[in-house]
């Protein structure tokens, strides 16, 4: 068994193994793979770590590591929380987006082999990481504006199933990549009012399949990638865009990831100037 990490800023995980095959996924810099299969000089069969995502990737794209090294890299990392970033190497620097993973990490700095990295910005370790409805929502509404783009997982284009999981997953909570997947974990909401903000809502398509998703917001809307990531209506009937004055989608189902969890608590009127937790700063 081999593994791999994602060494540049993001890189396509497709269907097929060539450059001209769909465009499913992506990889983000730090996630981890194992490769199942290679194909010529060039391609690889891989899944995600992170996901369990399975499609192909170019080698050349890629680091290989060490099964040591894939298991110490899975237990002991930190997410960017900037939107766009440069990560400085000794003689280069590599822009990496939110949800880019820094492999053993200590506050400041991480070795690739024989490249030592800096990060200036703003990350997280997932330990120091409360999953609430209100850290989520925050997450979610950095990708605002964001343009849509099949398969994609950053700031630089996202898809509706990809925003959800990155939301998600940057609060430490694994989904899936696609909503058809998503749909099934979490414990379903009666009614559309009985909603609360940082629930999961599902749409089906004509043909009844799981073909989108959002998260629900306060005040009876949802964000949700949709040309780009934006703000809608939501109500039992589905997302009504105003500006074109139709549903765009229909409803088929409300989910609760955060079971138990509340309403988002309100922000605290005084930050401290001095925070051990990068987390606090994170507005």
């Amino acid at each position: 068994m081999s593994y791999a990490i994602c060494s540049i800023s993001i890189v396509p995980v497709r269907t097929g193994s060539s450059h001209s095959s769909e465009m499913a996924s992506q990889l983000l810099f730090g996630e981890l793979v194992e490769v199942l299969e290679t194909k010529g000089r060039q391609w690889m069969k891989v899944r995600c770590a992170h996901d369990n995502f399975v499609g192909w990737v170019a080698g050349n794209q890629l680091k290989a590591i060490t099964p040591s090294e894939f298991e110490r890299f899975q237990q002991h990392f930190a997410y960017s929380l900037e939107l766009y970033h440069p990560l400085m190497g000794e003689n280069h620097c590599i822009p990496v987006v939110m949800g880019a993973q820094f492999p053993a990490f200590d506050g400041m700095r991480f070795r690739l082999e024989e490249d030592y990295f800096t990060f200036s910005g703003q990350a997280v370790f997932p330990e120091n990481i409360e999953a609430t409805p209100e850290f989520i929502l925050k997450i979610a509404r950095r990708y605002l504006n964001a343009p849509f783009l099949w398969g994609g997982r950053s700031p630089m284009g996202i898809d509706s199933s990809g925003l959800v999981q990155m939301a998600f997953k940057l609060a430490g909570i694994a989904l899936p990549r696609e909503a058809s997947q998503q749909i099934y974990i979490g414990e379903s909401v009666g009614f559309i009012e009985q909603a609360l903000p940082g629930d999961i809502a599902f749409f089906e398509n004509k043909a009844g399949r799981i073909a989108h998703c959002g998260i629900i917001l306060p005040n009876n809307e949802v964000l949700h990638a949709y040309g780009r990531v934006r703000v809608d209506v939501l109500d039992h009937y589905g997302i009504f865009n105003k500006k074109q004055s139709r549903y765009t989608h229909s409803l088929r189902v409300v989910k609760r990831i955060l079971a138990g969890k509340t309403e988002p608590k309100a922000a605290p009127a005084v930050v401290p100037e001095k925070v051990a937790n990068q987390v606090q700063l994170f507005d």
